[in-house]
């Protein structure tokens, strides 16, 4: 957990709290001119009420500058960034014809496959012209091609699992899996940092949900522990299923799982493993293979698999590996199988080719290159930013590393400060994070080169000093001792 010093929590806390006694102001006179100009629909109630709306009319539009920002080019590791203006206090932002060149710290573009790659973007491009950008049609219907049975086999022997089910969207395969695989009488133990599309998608189960702390076994055991001696709500029956849901490595924080302890647990008390590698899988291990391989846990003994090919593979949607029983019961049922469009033909196969540069059967060294690079790349990024000083969370060989800004006036600072410097940051707060941990998150690429890298770390160093953000002291230089050999 993260522990807040006390005075940065009260500088924060005032800070919202004095834009909030400002907002509710501003609503106070905007109800009197609305009372007097008559400007509203009689008899309707209003669509957007409430505190979230509150928090997006007076925060969130304010800083909107630093959200949303468009691309003209691949998300490599330079890109360039479209300029808006707004003539009305960021109300609305227009995008102009001048665009800048910028180091790109924000994409999950791990292995740096989103841009133009020797070997997939002529097997994409051939395929596009083989089968279409779409197949316009529902796996079960005729969206099937020979690339979506080639891609699901690639895919479960990449993970190591028996079978595989890809679908377009990422965050549909949470979502629309978890309703499928447990119901009423199940139960469901998450990560108290889980995913947005793991909460929707318990919640939407009909099952039984319970929180750890984050990443704490102890706490996971005795959560499991009390919950197995309860039962079921009010009949207190034994569950019918149970399922721990945790990540590889969680987005927002940059931390592994610690995957070992938990897999030990859930054998203990017969919970099924569900582990979603949306950040993990192709960016750790050393063959990429995800958490499994880099902490040393048998995947047999991981029920479900989840992952995304949105990050590592420079494509879309999301895919679960597991047994064979379990994948033909999600063809069966699963609504993201039965309903949705599948994933187009041109990014199966940039998935199919990542995978196979990952593993060298492009006839190349690359794929070992890439996985060495950004392994690299993520711990000297890591271990410079802390020794200037900066609050950084995560963990080592991760390749997201979020510097805590706490403070909301901090958050439009960072970001339109490095802007000015030609590096492309994302802030995440409320409602993606806690309302007062508001922070910046660094992804690295393969595609940055060190010199990429020293730029950007004397950027927001820069930025650092002039925000005030590095919450402690740093390192002092180490003076290399000279010989002088007479």
């Amino acid at each position: 957990m993260i522990k807040i010093p006390y005075l940065t929590a009260l500088t924060t806390l005032f800070s919202y709290g004095l834009l909030f006694v400002f907002g509710q102001l501003r609503d106070f006179f905007r109800k009197i001119i609305d009372w007097w100009s008559h400007n509203k629909l009689q008899g309707y109630a209003p669509i957007c009420l409430g505190l979230e709306d509150f928090y997006i009319r007076r925060l969130y539009l304010r800083i909107q500058d630093c959200f949303n920002r468009p691309i003209s080019s691949p998300p490599d590791a330079w890109f360039d960034v479209v300029e808006r203006i707004s003539n009305d206090y960021n109300k609305t932002l227009k995008r102009t014809t001048k665009v800048s060149r910028c180091l790109n710290l924000g994409s999950y573009n791990y292995l740096g496959f989103a841009s133009a790659d020797e070997y997939c973007t002529p097997r994409v491009i051939e395929s596009l012209k083989r089968f279409s950008p779409s197949t316009c049609s529902t796996r079960v219907d005729g969206g099937t091609t020979v690339l979506h049975a080639e891609l699901e086999e690639c895919v479960a022997n990449f993970v190591g699992k028996p079978a595989a089910l890809v679908f377009g969207m990422g965050y549909v395969t949470n979502s629309a899996i978890l309703p499928v695989i447990t119901g009423k009488g199940g139960l469901i133990i998450s990560d108290s940092l889980n995913h947005n599309s793991i909460v929707n998608g318990a919640r939407g189960s009909r099952a039984t949900v319970r929180v750890f702390q984050h990443n704490t076994p102890h706490h996971l055991e005795k959560v499991l522990r009390e919950q197995i001696a309860e039962g079921q709500p009010r009949t207190h029956r034994p569950w019918k299923k149970i399922f721990v849901v945790v990540e590889g490595i969680y987005s927002m924080e940059g931390e592994l799982c610690k995957l070992p302890e938990i897999v030990a647990i859930c054998k203990k008390y017969k919970a099924f493993v569900y582990l979603d590698e949306a950040h993990s899988i192709g960016a750790v291990g050393q063959t990429g293979r995800g958490v499994c391989e880099l902490l040393g846990v048998d995947t047999a003994d991981v029920d479900i698999m989840m992952g995304t090919f949105t990050k590592s593979f420079g494509s879309c949607g999301g895919y679960i590996a597991g047994s064979k029983e379990l994948i033909k019961y999600l063809k069966y049922t699963c609504p993201a199988h039965l309903y949705a469009t599948s994933i187009s033909p041109p990014s199966a196969q940039q998935i199919i080719s990542s995978i196979k540069v990952i593993l060298g059967e492009d006839g190349s060294k690359r794929g070992a290159q890439k996985l060495a690079r950004i392994r690299d790349n993520g711990n000297f990024f890591r271990a410079e930013l802390q020794k200037m000083g900066f609050e950084v969370l995560g963990d080592n060989d991760s390749p997201v590393m979020p510097i805590m800004l706490y403070n909301p006036s901090k958050i439009p600072a960072f970001s339109r400060e490095c802007l000015k410097r030609n590096v492309a940051v994302v802030t995440v707060a409320f409602p993606a994070t806690p309302l007062l941990l508001a922070r910046a998150r660094i992804c690295v690429s393969a595609a940055h080169s060190r010199e990429d890298l020293i730029k950007a770390l004397e950027v927001i160093s820069t930025v650092g000093d002039l925000v005030g953000i590095k919450y402690f002291p740093a390192e002092p230089e180490k003076q290399e001792s000279r010989i002088k050999f007479e």
